[in-house]
């Protein structure tokens, strides 16, 4: 009788220990779904940005920290520094990986698998990204700048604002192959307006100031061609252009919170919240490959008026009536 009940006790005792672990794991929260957010600049500079994509997020139902999980590394301008996250984004096998055009060649190098969004992207299929914008094939898709084709655009911006501009600088990264499109693109404008073209080549933040000095003759304004290596060294650039007196022309507002005198292009706060659209839509199962490229739908005149009045510039009135943004 003793014999059958301890070895009844050891049966349930047995028993209890198997089913122990499968009642705890049940009550284990399953792994939430990870973003591995890919910052090509520093969190101050992308601050509007990237704030944007988290909320349009939440208003989507993804919360971090409780619905999903984003992973955020900072380039810092650095361009080495995009395999590096690729790589580890790739150990930690993230659901989706975000980011903008100078970095995503780093992240198709790394994987092929692992679905790519970019936020921002100049000329991604001119420049290899994508295989079309309709069809983009592969693991990559997002939204395109279309830079290459503003760069008239911004070229009558400063011929409206310098009606004696001759010679004009551009500044860019060319370690970035959109920016040497763009350069291009901006030599093509030039020539329309019989405008002599000097280029500053920097590949490193380092090469700014030296760039500045190898001008072989005074310049009337700079044209910046954006990147994280620009974004991330605007104050650098804006100072160096204010000792020259040089009025500049960027893609981006976010230029001008260091001095820049003015800005046009898409709005990049609109586009980094409609990233988090994509990201949504591959979360819950949607390819890559399935989901067009998308164009921007907002553009923005910016006009720094402390610039101006510091560089005795008088900005027209007829160009401050369509600007979207005057900062006073």
């Amino acid at each position: 009788m003793f014999d059958m009940r301890r070895r009844g006790f050891i049966a349930l005792l047995g028993g209890a220990a198997a089913a122990w672990p499968l009642a705890t794991r049940a009550q284990l929260p399953a792994k939430l779904p990870t973003i591995g957010f890919l910052g090509a600049s520093t969190p101050s500079a992308w601050s509007h940005w990237s704030a944007a994509f988290v909320q349009r997020l939440r208003d989507l139902g993804w919360i971090d920290g409780r619905t999903v999980v984003i992973e955020y590394r900072w380039a810092e301008g650095r361009s080495e520094r995009f395999s590096e996250i690729a790589a580890e984004f790739v150990r930690l096998k993230v659901d989706v990986i975000l980011t903008v055009g100078g970095a995503v060649v780093a992240a198709q190098e790394a994987t092929s698998v692992i679905p790519i969004v970019f936020a921002i992207a100049i000329d991604p299929v001119g420049t290899g990204l994508v295989e079309s914008l309709g069809r983009p094939g592969g693991n990559v898709t997002g939204l395109s700048m279309q830079a290459t084709d503003l760069t008239g655009k911004r070229l009558e911006l400063l011929r409206e604002t310098l009606p004696g501009l001759g010679r004009l600088a551009i500044l860019a990264n060319v370690g970035y192959p959109a920016s040497v499109v763009e350069i291009a693109e901006v030599q093509a404008a030039a020539r329309k307006f019989a405008y002599e073209v000097e280029v500053l080549e920097v590949r490193r933040a380092e090469d700014i100031a030296p760039a500045f000095g190898s001008l072989r003759r005074a310049v009337h304004a700079l044209y910046v061609c954006g990147d994280a290596l620009t974004t991330t060294n605007s104050a650098r650039i804006n100072t160096l252009a204010m000792g020259a007196r040089l009025p500049t022309i960027f893609p981006d507002r976010t230029f001008l919170e260091s001095g820049g005198l003015m800005a046009y292009g898409a709005n990049n706060v609109d586009l980094f919240r409609r990233a988090a659209d994509y990201v949504d839509k591959i979360l819950r199962g949607a390819k890559p490959a399935d989901l067009p490229v998308e164009q921007p739908t907002r553009f923005d005149l910016t006009i720094n008026l402390i610039t101006a009045k510091a560089l005795g510039l008088t900005i027209p009135p007829t160009l401050l009536a369509r600007a979207d943004e005057v900062i006073e």
